[in-house]
């Protein structure tokens, strides 16, 4: 645990270095500059899934983020940023992590860029060769990811890393797809299917385990999240949603062992964080984000349904 902080926190100057150069480069451009460390629930779990890999050599323990209004635009700021004047390494070849040529099997679209970092100074000696992923997506792609990131956050299932019950997985992947053939004008990984193949489909899975309702009813959290700090969601098998919020942990954890022992078959969530601050920024990122992606994903569906 010690050596997973430690490593962290080597990682603030050069996430602090990249995020000035960005938000410089980008100043007065519609572009959204964000920042992150990696959480350490996140580095326990990947080193878990990827047992040879060590801390070194885990590419995105920081990283930066930049989301565009179109492709085009995503694609002329990186190509600028590769031109760079500046001592640190891009480590990747120009398409290596182009998931937007190459999107992966889950349905993930966007660019990534590993750098590693380098300086003169003697402060900076001992930093040098840390690496920093760069990652470039649309706001369309942004919506999708940050819905799947919901999933993982509020059920037992891991579309990210296509882990659990396999209709959420598909489900997102068909997501993925209608978005990307309505508003990039672009095939994914399931290219070979027709857009009615792909609508029917995606309805299909989503009647069987709600999750556009399941998506929708989240944003009921957000109002009373902000108040307390500890929040049990109560998923029920319709797909409805129950919101508990108390101030006080204890009385949550009590609440959530009666809930459990009542209702074997629902999907219960207790999260609890150190501030209610904390638990405000992590509702608001992550369910308004959510409620967009719905959005994106409705007209899409609409659109496409029209022209088959």
């Amino acid at each position: 645990m010690r050596s997973i902080e430690e490593w962290r926190a080597a990682h603030r100057a050069v996430l602090n270095t990249f995020q000035a150069s960005l938000r410089s480069r980008t100043k007065n451009r519609d572009i959204v500059v964000a920042q992150r460390h990696k959480r350490k629930n996140t580095i326990f779990n990947k080193l878990h899934r990827h047992p040879r890999m060590d801390l070194s050599r885990m590419d995105d323990i920081a990283g930066c983020r930049l989301i565009f209004n179109s492709i085009d635009k995503l694609y002329e700021f990186r190509r600028e940023f590769h031109k760079s004047r500046f001592r640190h390494r891009r480590k990747n070849d120009v398409d290596k992590y182009d998931y937007m040529k190459a999107p992966k099997s889950s349905g993930y679209r966007g660019v990534h860029d590993v750098y590693s970092y380098d300086v003169r100074s003697r402060n900076g000696e001992r930093l040098k060769g840390l690496l920093i992923e760069i990652q470039y997506r649309t706001l369309v792609q942004h919506a999708w990811a940050t819905a799947v990131e919901v999933i993982g956050f509020i059920t037992e299932n891991q579309p990210k890393f296509q882990e659990g019950d396999r209709r959420y997985i598909d489900c997102m992947v068909y997501a993925s797809e209608i978005l990307a053939r309505f508003y990039e004008n672009s095939r994914g990984v399931l290219a070979d299917q027709s857009n009615d193949q792909v609508l029917k489909n995606f309805h299909q899975l989503d009647s069987e385990i709600n999750l556009l309702r399941t998506l929708e009813g989240i944003n009921l959290t957000e109002t009373g999240a902000t108040k307390n700090r500890n929040t049990i969601l109560v998923f029920k098998p319709d797909g409805s949603l129950s919101v508990h919020t108390y101030r006080d942990s204890t009385e949550a954890l009590e609440h959530l062992f009666k809930l459990e022992k009542q209702n074997p078959s629902y999907d219960i969530v207790l999260v609890k964080a150190d501030s209610s601050e904390e638990i405000r920024l992590a509702f608001r990122n992550y369910f308004s984000d959510a409620r967009e992606f719905i959005s994106l994903l409705s007209r899409a569906r609409s659109e496409l349904s029209a022209r088959s």
